[in-house]
């Protein structure tokens, strides 16, 4: 696969940061950036792949019953006290 440059532009901050971190880990820049890229990707195609799903399911008038909607709601509730 070949690699292709482009120019991100942001804020000063945010470059030292990230020039802080990579020299705490030992890497380059560019590597961290093209990590950042790979997993917001991955976690962005993760996302449309759920909500196509939801969708789907719902085309299909498949939903959750009260039942269902009850057990959802009382292991949440639950868990926030």
């Amino acid at each position: 696969m070949g690699t292709e440059a482009f120019t991100v532009r942001t804020d000063s901050k945010k470059v030292k940061q990230l020039d802080k971190l990579a020299k705490q880990q030992d890497r380059s820049r560019n590597y961290l950036v093209n990590q950042a890229i790979e997993q917001m990707l991955e976690m962005q195609a993760w996302q449309v792949e759920r909500i196509e799903e939801g969708i789907k399911a719902a085309d299909e008038d498949r939903f959750a019953d009260d039942a269902e909607m009850a057990r959802i709601f009382n292991k949440y509730k639950d868990n926030a006290r």
